[in-house]
This record gives C-alpha cells, sequence and structure tokens, in this order.
C-alpha cells in the first residue's frame, strides 16, 4: 500500500468506528428521556430503573466515543494538513461548535448521572432533555461539514485560495439540511432497533419480564416511528446527489448511459470497462421518475463525465444496495410492528416479531456505515466537490504504516474494552433480577 492509501484506510477505518458512537450519542438519550418521562407520569418503578440502565449504558459508551472522537482530531492534522490549511476558516466554525455541544453534552450527562436524588425529578428529566439536544447539534454541526465538501458554497477561488469566506452560509449550503434530516433519522432507528434487539432477546428467554417488555417498546417504537420518514428523506437526498453530484449519483445507481426513462438497477456487479451491470435486475423508467418525476426526465451517466472523475463504481453501487437493503427490511419491519398495535396485539408477545426484531439489531449501523461508504466514496476524487482533489490535501508525511497500526490496535482494545463493559452491565442487571427479592443490584 502506498501512504495515500494508508492515510485513506486509516481514516475510512476511524469513521467507521467513530460513528457508532455518535450515533448512540444522538440515540439513547432519547430513550433516556422517554423512559423517564414515563417513570415522572406513573411513578412506575420499571421506568426508572430503565432509565438508569440505560444512563449508564450511554455514559460507558460516550466515554469510548470521546476517545475515538479524539483521535480523529489528531488524524485531520496528521493525515490531511493541506485540506484542513485550505478549509480551516470554513470547517473551523462547525466544529467549534461542535465541541461546545460536546461539552454541554458530558456535563449534563454527568449532571444527570450523579443528580438522582440531588435535584428535583422534573430538573433531571430537563437534563436528560439538554443531553439529548445536544446529541442533535453535535451531530448537526458535523454534518454540516461535511455537507460543504459535498456542496460547498460561502465562498470564491482565487488564485488558489479561498477568499471572501462566508461560514454561515456555508454551514447552510444547499446539501446541509437534507444530510442532516437523514443522519439523525438514521441515528434514531440504528439506536432504537440496536436496542430493541437486545431487550428482545431477553424477552424470548423470559417474556414475563416487565423491565425486557418496556424497554422493547420504548426502543422499537422509536425505530419505527422514524424508518417511514427515512423513506421520505432518502428520496430527498437521491435527488439533491443527481443535481449537485452526478458522478455520484450514476455510481451508486451504477447507471452508464445518459437517457431518458432511465432504469433503476438493482444489485449485480458493475463492469466499467464494458459499462454493462451484470446480473442486475432493471425496473425501467423508475430512475427518472425518482429524479424527476417523470419517465422524460434525463439521467446524467458515467459515460458522459471524465473518466478521471469517476468514483469506484462498484464498490459505491455495492454499498449503496446494501443501504437499501437494510432500509426496506427496517421499514417493513416497522409496518410489522404498526399492524400488531392497531390490532391491539403487544409486539412483545409475538416470539415471531421478537426473533425477527433480534436479527435486525445490526442493519441499523451496517445501513449507515454503507451509507457512508456511499457519501465518502462516492465524492472521490474530491475531498472538495470540484473544489480540491483529495491526492492535494493528503500529507507529504511518509511511514504512515506506523500510524495505521497503532490506531487499528487502538480500536481493538477500545472494541474489547467497550464490549466486557457493557457485557457486566447486561450481566449485572439479569443477576439482580434474579434474586429473591428481585432488587436491582447498585
Amino acid at each position: 500500500m502506498t501512504d495515500f492509501a494508508y492515510a485513506r484506510s486509516l481514516m475510512a477505518a476511524s469513521l467507521a468506528f467513530h460513528i457508532i458512537f455518535a450515533v448512540v450519542g444522538m440515540g439513547m438519550p432519547v430513550l433516556m428521556v422517554i423512559a423517564e418521562g414515563r417513570w415522572l407520569r406513573t411513578r412506575d418503578p420499571v421506568f426508572l430503573e430503565l432509565t438508569q440502565r440505560w444512563a449508564r449504558g450511554t455514559a460507558i459508551l460516550f466515554a469510548v466515543g470521546a476517545a475515538s472522537g479524539t483521535v480523529l482530531s489528531f488524524e485531520l492534522g496528521l493525515l490531511w494538513p493541506r485540506f484542513m490549511e485550505f478549509a480551516g476558516s470554513i470547517i473551523g466554525m462547525p466544529f467549534s461548535l461542535e465541541g461546545f455541544a460536546f461539552f454541554t453534552e458530558a456535563i449534563f450527562l454527568g449532571l444527570h448521572l450523579y443528580g438522582w436524588n440531588r435535584i428535583g425529578p422534573v430538573a433531571h428529566w430537563w437534563c436528560g432533555v439538554v443531553v439529548a439536544v445536544s446529541g442533535f447539534a453535535s451531530a448537526a454541526f458535523v454534518v454540516t461539514a461535511n455537507a460543504w465538501m459535498n456542496a460547498p458554497t460561502g465562498f470564491r477561488l482565487e488564485a488558489g485560495r479561498l477568499v471572501d469566506v462566508d461560514p454561515l452560509a456555508a454551514m447552510a449550503g444547499p446539501a446541509s439540511g437534507q444530510q442532516i434530516v437523514h443522519m439523525v433519522l438514521a441515528a434514531y432507528i440504528a439506536t432504537g432497533i440496536a436496542v430493541a434487539s437486545v431487550h428482545a432477546f431477553f424477552l424470548l428467554r423470559d417474556a414475563s419480564s416487565a423491565f425486557h417488555r418496556r424497554a422493547f417498546r420504548i426502543a422499537f417504537g422509536l425505530a419505527a416511528v422514524c424508518a417511514p420518514l427515512q423513506l421520505v428523506s432518502g428520496d430527498g437526498i437521491a435527488r439533491m446527489a443527481a443535481r449537485l453530484q452526478p458522478a455520484k449519483f450514476a455510481a451508486l445507481e451504477a447507471h452508464y448511459e445518459t437517457r431518458a426513462a432511465a432504469p433503476v438497477i438493482i444489485g449485480g456487479i458493475p463492469d466499467d470497462s464494458a459499462m454493462t451491470v451484470r446480473g442486475a435486475i432493471e425496473i425501467p423508467g423508475l430512475l427518472s421518475v425518482m429524479v424527476g418525476r417523470s419517465r422524460d426526465t434525463e439521467v446524467v451517466g458515467l459515460a458522459d463525465i471524465p473518466r478521471d472523475l469517476w468514483p469506484n463504481t462498484r464498490v459505491v453501487h455495492l454499498a449503496f444496495d446494501l443501504m437499501v437493503a437494510c432500509g426496506v427490511a427496517l421499514c417493513l419491519l416497522a409496518l410489522w410492528w404498526f399492524s400488531l398495535v392497531l390490532r391491539r396485539r403487544p409486539p412483545e408477545d409475538s416470539g415471531l416479531f421478537l426473533r425477527a426484531s433480534l436479527f435486525a439489531g445490526p442493519l441499523g449501523f451496517l445501513a449507515i456505515e454503507a451509507g457512508w461508504v456511499v457519501t465518502e466514496v462516492g465524492r472521490q476524487p474530491w475531498v472538495i466537490q470540484g473544489v480540491m482533489r483529495t491526492a492535494d490535501a493528503v500529507t507529504p508525511m511518509t511511514g504512515l504504516a506506523v500510524p495505521f497500526t497503532a490506531f487499528m490496535v487502538l480500536y481493538v482494545v477500545l472494541a474489547v474494552v467497550l464490549v466486557f463493559a457493557l457485557r457486566d452491565q447486561f450481566l449485572e442487571r439479569e443477576t439482580a433480577a434474579g434474586r429473591p427479592d428481585n432488587v436491582p443490584a447498585g
């Protein structure tokens, strides 16, 4: 591997690792707030225990996310100094605001964890609300930086330098709103379904557990509400990509020929040399309808884009198909949930639904990882769309195999520590539930 490949691989691995904790940092506080709100209304001690357990798990995940986020901050300067020098005047503001939101989240998470019996119940609940809002804001500010990289605005380019910079206009660029909504919904779905799958596992062992029944209902309910909304958001993101990033859109759809009545291509293996897709399923005219709401809409194909501006078609197309497949599966599961609820049949009483929820647990995170592959690989060879190439942004430093290896070891250690810490949390609760007095430990 070249140093350039090591730099890209390290950044990709770091983002793939960190995004899990960023997502949980958005989703778990929402579950905490819902559970504590239910406790305030009903005074049911199960909701109180649920809030406390979820808060402890959130704290563990937050700590690991803080560590991996710190690594990412170092990597931006270590691996991409030319990008930081070139774009610092624009991305500095969203990154600074993200840091402010992160510290706010940390402070109020501490108050939430250690404020029991020290502040009033309603004030304590509001601490959780601030944690949830701060998690949302933190993600939103980072996403605006990425959205600017996909659709740069708020500046003029003069002699290879950014001039007349307006950071606020850059943050409010044409891709920002769509990307924020898409990311936040994805976070709520992924967190909700992952948490629900854990409680589904325990419900399959003990269907009478009030703790796991309430936890499953809250977690899956959040995912079920957000899943259909994500379909609408995904449609908007796709049409935006077709307008602002035609090469990315053509690659994710494996669309080679510019034409009207363009088909949607599902599956298959793209072959750039022959400009065909082997083994694919085609739905005639649907791509044009999706892009322009008419079969007569002309969709730009890769054949009309210079070859050196093509992303890796095979990687982008397969990642896109994986993301869509996971999303469709979760939407179908959400429809199943709603059908059971509307028929007044508790979903947690259905062994078949619980098993489906258990196996669906990883799908939300898998869709997010695949979606970020589409976003980042699909933008290549640009680090800033149409402005700066990735190869021009990388560090001139050699020997990047060393930091690559070191950081990979760090991520493995963090992952192992996380697994054991969360395992202890689950086992502690189940051991406590099995005691004669059924009093939770701690």
